[in-house]
Formats: C-alpha cells, structure tokens, sequence
C-alpha cells in the first residue's frame, strides 16, 4: 500500500500476480518474491536466510504488520540487504501454510497469521512465530530487533541452526505417518465422541470453548447425525449452539453472512473478516438442522446466508470469492456497527422497536457503537409493544431492508475475489442441498431455482477454468487465469460438492465429473500406509510431503476425501472405493472419540461407514406427478446416510451404476431401494416408499 498522496514506489516481483494479498504488498519497498524456483535460487545463489511471510487478504494482523514494517524504509532495507523475502498468500499455498505452520506451533507452542518463519536456502524452517510489531511491545521484540538476531545467528552459530532445522523436519515428517494399524470404528466410538463433545459443551452460550469462540459447523452436522429424537443431548448441544450464534453479533444481522469468529464467549464482538467456507458450511449446517427439527428459524438463517453468499462473494464469472476483509479503510467493522442516533434518523417511529429487539443503546456494546444481536425474542416484543408477533417480524423486516440499503452506500470491505476449487465446492454443496430441500417446500421453488442457477454457473466456472483435460485441477481462478496445483481438499470438497449437485438436480456430468476427482485421489494421493497425502505424487517436491489428519477450519482433506468414496461405494458398488475409505479410518480411530471437535469430519464418515445406508433409484420422467411424488420422499427431510439417483428415461444408457437394469414398473414411475447387495420390490406408491425407508434395516 502506498500512503496517500505520496508517489507510488516501483512495483516489485508481486506485481504478476493474481492473488489480491500478494498485490497488496506488491509496492512494499520490501523485495518479495512469490514462492518459486527463482526465490529458492536466489537464497542459496547468496547463502541467505529466506524470509518467508504467509498471510491472507482478510488478516486484520496482516494488514498491521505491512503498515509497521513492510513499508517502512528503514525496515526494508535491512530486511533485503541480509535476508531473501518470500511472500505467500496461504489460501493459494495450503500445502506451504500446513507444513510450515506446523513448525511455527512446534517451535512456539503457538501458531497463526500473519507467519513469520525463517528458513534455510534449502527451505527448512529454523525459528518462527506470528506478527512483530514495529516496537518492543506485548512481550514481544520489534520485528527489527528480530531481523538483527536472526541475522548475527546465522552468521555466528549457522551450524547449530542447520542442524536444529533438519531435527524439525525430520519431526515434520514424523508427525504426518499415521498407518492403518487402528482398531475398526464402532458405534460406541460415536457414542463416546457425543459424550466427550457433550463434557466440554457451554451449556450457556452454546459451542466449545471460551473467548475466542469460533463457529464448529462439522462438529454440529456430527451431532445431528446423533440425534435420533427430539430430546437427545446431541440435539440438544446442536440447537442450543444454532440457536446463540445466529442471535449474535457473529451473524451479520442485516446481511445474513457469518464473520470468521467470536473474540468474547457469548458470540456478541466478531472479528469482522467473512469467509467463504465458514459461510458455505454453516449455510448448510443451519439447512440440516430446518430438515432435522422443522424449525422456521433454521431455514431462514440458512437462505440469508446463502443470499449473502449470492449478493457479496458471486465473481463477475459467477465463481465465489474467497473472502471480504476485516478492515473497512483501515478500521476494523467500520462497515458494521451502528449508533443509535443513526437507527433513529434512518428508521424513524420504528426505531424503537429495532433498538430494543437489537440492542442498540445511546453507549453501544463495543467500543462506542452497536454491533446487532438479536437480545429480544418476537414474543417478548409484542407482549411490550402491544402488537402481534407478525406485527413485530413484519416491521423488523422493513426495519432491516433498510438499514442494509443505507449500509450499502457505506464503504465496504475489500474482497479477495480469488475462486478457491476447495471453497467453491462447499459452497456448492451447500447451494445443492437448499435446491434439493427447498423444491418440494410450500411457495421455494423460485428461491430453489435461484440457488440451483448459482451452483451450476459456479461449478461449471470452476470446472472450465481449473480442470485440465488430464484431470489434473487448478487450486486458484482468477481474472482468467489458474494459478497452482490443486491439493486434497480441492479434489475432496469440489467431488463432495459435484456428488450434491448431481442428488439436487440428476444431471450426470456431476457424478461423472465427481468419479474422475475421486479417481484422481486414489491414483496421486494415497498413502501406502493408509489414507491420503495433502499434495499428489508428482507435486511440487517440499521439505516434506504434508498429511493434515486433523479438521480446522475447514474440514480435513482426508476425511472429505473418505466420505465421498463411501458414496461413491453406495452409487457404483465399486468395492476399491470402500475399501480406500476403510483405510483411511483406521490410520484415525485413535483420535476420534479422544479429540472429537478436533476430528468431527471423520466422526461424520465413521458414522456413514456403519450406517446401513439406503441406496435408492428412482425411474421416471422428474416431471412426472408420479416422480415427483417419490422424489418428495426420498430428497426432503435430513436423511444424511442415503444416496439418491433418478434415471428420467427407462432404459437410457447411463453413468450410474445404481441406475442400470432400472425399469418402469406397468408404465409407472417407480423407485428401488437397496442395503448391502440386496434390494426391495420396486414400489409406484410414495407410502410404500416411506414404508420401506422407515424399515429399520433401511433407515437412512
């Protein structure tokens, strides 16, 4: 960033590229260099230490320490004359982020961006930490004072800093073996992961955790799997946690998105980043959770998200951008809080109203102004208010509308418009289960008809720009360009996503497109001992060749990549597929019921592989009322354990295993449901469809 009114500096080598974080820093006065052949070259060519920064577009801290030392003069001088200066944006690296953060949390104990990690000319990692700041503070030396240490070290005690740098590696690479030797998974695992989340569940606020609290979409998606009746404690722990982070200042409660996280234990204070993937989760989450128990309210926040992710992340080329900042100018939620004075002017006799229901007070809730929760429920409104609920829903509406108009003229977040292949399809997937859950809903199928345009505008975007004709993928589209080599989670989440989308809407590009991703993952990704590697074998050759079990804030590469063979298992019978996914549970079942939050996506696939999962294929032409009626059946309600394929043409040639010998049953549109090789008598009656779903053996 270049101060304002001052004359733009020369651009250095970041300048070529696509990512908006490494634009960002592309007038630093520091000499970056984008992660590559030419960087590493230039390290050993002057026997440097290699600076390497990696952070992201929507880093509040990032942005801090490019102000405090990335542009300052003095800093960069320092900073060229001894060192090689990498700069990485770790949304297009994951494979750069994982490893080295990985050293950064075994050096410090700690981990986080921006990283700051110092590395030997040949890439391995011998100190590290998060942000420096300009001056001596928080404990902590200026970023300066620690350029001046690290510099003399490598001069003085080199050596002993190759050596400590090996020793790391070598334990890098250690931690990422994870043989197939475990036990199978059982359903007492499950029963006892349940209990664990439930040991340190927050009864009061909902979630797990104190400050800073952040959203857990795959730990809820377990527990409603774990919910077989309305007063289970899973349910209970999924609806309480739904229930508080949609009532708070977590929620954007004009827009419908989510920010990144809580800074406080009660889901009030955000830190404002939004991020596509939490979005695409929770959108899907809060879905779920309507099929599962019904509740309007689940519905509702799960469409504004979905609208927010329409409205505020869509690309001019119709992908999803990866994220919007913090920072709005520099301040972080200037884009989202409010003063009293400002409702009152804006809305003006319903003012009061939104101001009790949303907690709007003359002092505000934080630093001087209001973040909106939602502090009154409709009830309690009219009951003081004197009018009905309707009354009080109908005029909050209008009061919202509003207030997102005003907000709209205000300056708004930068977005990192980059269309990540691993977000895109949790953002897919999620707009493909509203399409299949909305289209036999009262007075949706416009809203599912919307949602199903979006999907496959995005999926066919991400497919045209990422997806070679050898079937290799792309991690990142932008401004017409793919930049980097797809990692596990782009395989694994873009065929979750595509597997969706082909159960929302039956065209079966998607499956095929989703077999081929998951082909891809056996064939490059499999570790012989069991699951799969992050990077494929013919990736670019790193310190070590990275293996992230755990979930994060997105979920684990691996346990994706498992969930999607077991569908696929169900759709082709194909038994390399189960067999790969059984593998890949048993390199996790020791962590499972120990670190559950930790592992819920694995959790999710364990409970799929016990699952007696229905299997069910349905013949008739989808705009059949006799379709229809079947397709009503078996897509609505929260039924996670069950695939779903439909042949429109008795007869037709077709990808779809399941769908093969599949024949109208005298004339009549008809639908077969199968378990474990074995399958029913084809029923043309949507009860006794229901009949055969609800058998025990067949529950889905």
């Amino acid at each position: 960033m270049t101060q304002a009114g001052a004359s733009p500096r020369p651009a250095n080598r970041l300048a070529g590229e696509t990512s908006p974080y490494l634009l960002q820093h592309a007038h630093n006065p520091v000499d970056w260099f984008p992660w590559g052949p030419d960087a590493l070259a230039r390290a050993r060519l002057l026997d440097r230490p290699i600076f390497l920064s990696i952070g992201y577009a929507a880093c509040h801290w990032c942005h801090v320490m490019e102000r405090e030392s990335f542009e300052d003069e003095a800093t960069a001088t320092y900073l060229n004359a001894r060192f090689v200066a990498i700069k990485v944006d770790r949304e297009e690296r994951p494979d750069l982020d994982q490893i080295y953060m990985s050293a950064v949390q075994a050096l410090t104990g700690g981990g986080g961006w921006p990283m700051s990690v110092f590395l030997t000319p040949e890439g391995r990692p011998f100190y590290g930490g998060t942000y420096f700041p300009d001056t001596p503070r928080h404990g902590l030396p200026s970023f300066r004072q620690l350029l001046a240490s690290i510099d003399r070290a490598w001069r003085e005690q080199r050596a002993d800093l190759e050596t400590s740098a090996a020793k790391l590696v070598g334990q890098l690479a250690a931690s990422s073996r994870n043989p197939a030797g475990g036990a199978a998974p059982t359903a007492a695992l499950l029963d006892a992961a349940v209990a664990s989340i439930e040991r340190t569940f927050d009864p009061t606020n909902g979630g797990w955790g104190g400050a800073p609290k952040f959203p857990q979409p795959m730990t809820i998606e377990f527990l409603l799997r774990r919910a077989p009746d309305g007063d289970s404690p899973a349910l209970s722990m999924a609806r309480r946690t739904l229930d508080k982070m949609a009532d708070g200042g977590l929620r954007d409660q004009l827009g419908g998105g989510f920010h990144r996280y809580a800074t406080d234990d009660v889901w009030l204070v955000p830190h404002f980043e939004q991020m596509l993937y939490d979005n695409g989760q929770l959108a899907r989450t809060y879905l779920h959770a309507w099929a599962r128990t019904g509740d309007p309210r689940y519905r509702s926040v799960a469409t504004g998200t979905l609208d927010y992710l329409l409205r505020e992340l869509t690309t001019t080329d119709g992908a999803f951008a990866a994220s919007q900042d913090a920072d709005t100018d520099g301040v972080e939620g200037a884009t989202f809080t409010w003063h009293a004075g400002e409702i009152r002017n804006a809305l003006g006799d319903d003012a009061a109203l939104f101001s009790t229901a949303y907690g709007v007070t003359e002092g505000g809730n934080w630093e001087g102004a209001t973040i909106l929760s939602r502090v009154r429920p409709s009830a309690s409104l009219a009951n003081l208010y004197g009018i009905t609920e309707d009354e009080v829903e109908g005029a909050l509406a209008r009061s919202r509308r509003k207030l997102l108009a005003i907000r709209a003229e205000r300056t708004q977040p930068a977005r990192d418009d980059k269309a990540l292949a691993a977000w895109n399809g949790l953002a897919i997937g999620a707009l493909a289960d509203a399409v299949r859950l909305l289209q036999f809903a009262p007075d949706s199928a416009p809203e599912a008809a919307r949602y199903r345009k979006a999907a496959e505008r995005a999926a066919s975007v991400i497919l045209n720009g990422l997806l070679g004709t050898d079937g290799r993928l792309g991690r990142s589209w932008k401004d017409g360009r793919a930049t980097g080599q797809g990692v596990l989670e782009d395989y694994a989440n873009l065929a979750e996503g595509l597997l969706a989308l082909y159960e929302a809407t039956f065209d079966e590009r998607w499956f095929t497109t989703a077999c081929s991703l998951a082909d891809a993952i056996l064939d490059r990704f499999t570790d012989p001992d069991g699951g799969f590697f992050d990077t494929a074998t013919d990736h670019e050759r790193l310190v070590t060749r990275p293996k992230d079990i755990q979930d994060n804030a997105t979920p684990s590469g691996g346990a994706v990549a498992t969930v999607v063979l077991l569908r696929l298992a169900a759709f082709t019978g194909e038994g390399r597929y189960r067999d790969a996914a059984e593998r890949a549970l048993a390199t996790v079942t020791a962590f499972t019921a120990r670190y559950p939050t930790a592992f819920a996506m694995w959790l999710q696939a364990i409970d799929l592989a016990l699952a007696p999962v229905a299997e069910i294929a349905i013949v008739g032409d989808p705009l059949h009322p006799g379709t229809r009626a079947l397709l009503e059946v078996v897509a609505s309600g929260f039924a996670p354990n069950r695939v779903i394929a439909l042949a429109s043409v008795e007869g037709a040639a077709t990808a779809v295993p399941l769908l093969q010998d599949r024949l109208l049953v005298e004339g009549r549109p008809a639908a077969y449901v199968c378990r474990g090789f074995a399958c029913r008598l084809p029923v043309t009656d949507p009860v006794a469809l229901r009949g055969q779903l609800a058998d025990a053996a067949l529950v889905g």
